[in-house]
């Protein structure tokens, strides 16, 4: 199967087609879905090998999460990873377990063998990201580093409904349990949260940094109760499930003597039981976003630089870890 097989079956010009894997940006969106779509059904590959060669491009990129087996990653690098290879691009998944050492050697890594990197939840510090940022087109997930394209999810806005679900059930003591160091989705729950809690007149406390594991829960346990909060919002439902095992082998019942909600909406928190109040995050639209960016960068890379933001929307999703504060609890 040749190019002039696909061009020939979708009515248009051979240039056209070799725009369509090579530079889509100059394509119409019709043109290229279409494009695109005749290709897959013909099973056409383009001869990556001598692309590379002529265009100096790899057609692969790197997609680096802080921890895999967190099950927030898993939607998010298949929709990652299934956009790409419409696109005519493979991705390299890299995983820094939390360590923002392997996360910078991870990036320079995968610099000499990919033509941009989506950085998913990065812990490395924004001057440290905007250095290896020149060298390379980024994407960031879940951070904002001026001169950088970011796709975000609106936890603020999430962390904002879980107060205003829990004030409405009318929990006047709140804690946040915090994620690591250098997290930005962390310290964004902690400004949204504090300041919706401050609006509504709530006593409000903060515990951590955390793990973001499930035995960052556990962990965290005696400083919950040490609060008093008869509500909770944790970083993620793995520390929200870590929490409630922790509550639990101390006699506290989940939504009985306290509430708690997680973030993310993961298979986990929807097995738990409780069955988890979670802040749903858009985790599949975000891969597909941010790939879908880091494609243009890489395409328009000759035109000079480009940024662009994208927030996606979040939402609360409520289950049975939350209930009407009781008075006499604990």
């Amino acid at each position: 199967m040749t190019i002039r097989d696909v061009a020939q079956a979708a009515g248009v010009h051979v240039s056209t087609v070799s725009r369509a894997f090579s530079a889509s940006h100059l394509v119409k969106r019709e043109t290229l879905d279409r494009v695109l779509a005749v290709a897959a059904e013909l099973g056409y590959q383009p001869n990556e090998t001598a692309r590379a060669l002529t265009t100096g491009r790899t057609r692969n990129l790197g997609l680096i999460v802080s921890d895999i087996a967190n099950p927030f990653y898993p939607p998010l690098i298949k929709a990652a990873q299934s956009y790409a290879r419409v696109r005519g691009y493979q991705v390299f998944v890299a995983d820094t377990d939390e360590d923002v050492r392997t996360e910078e050697e991870l990036i320079r890594t995968l610099a000499r063998q990919v033509d941009g990197v989506v950085l998913v939840s990065p812990r490395l510090a924004n001057d440290v990201i905007a250095r290896l940022g020149g060298d390379l087109p980024f994407v960031l997930v879940n951070r904002q580093v001026p001169g950088l394209s970011a796709v975000l999810m609106d936890v603020a806005h999430g962390a904002a409904l879980a107060v205003e679900h829990l004030a409405e059930l009318g929990h006047g003591h709140l804690a946040l349990v915090a994620g690591p160091r250098g997290s930005w989705t962390s310290a964004q729950m902690r400004r949204a949260a504090g300041r919706a809690a401050a609006d509504r007149g709530i006593r409000f406390d903060v515990v951590g940094p955390n793990a973001p594991t499930e035995h960052g829960g556990i962990t965290a346990t005696a400083a919950v109760l040490r609060t008093g909060a008869t509500g909770v919002i944790a970083y993620n439902d793995l520390v929200a499930i870590g929490l409630i095992e922790g509550l639990h082998d101390r006699d506290v019942r989940v939504p009985r003597d306290l509430s708690v909600v997680g973030v993310d909406d993961t298979v986990a928190g929807r097995l738990n039981r409780p069955r988890l109040t979670t802040v749903a995050m858009p985790t599949a639209p975000a891969g597909r976003t941010a790939v879908d960016l880091l494609i243009q960068t890489v395409e328009t890379a000759d035109t000079g630089p480009s940024t662009a933001q994208t927030t996606l929307a979040t939402s609360l999703v409520v289950r049975d870890s939350t209930a009407t504060a009781d008075p006499s609890a604990r």
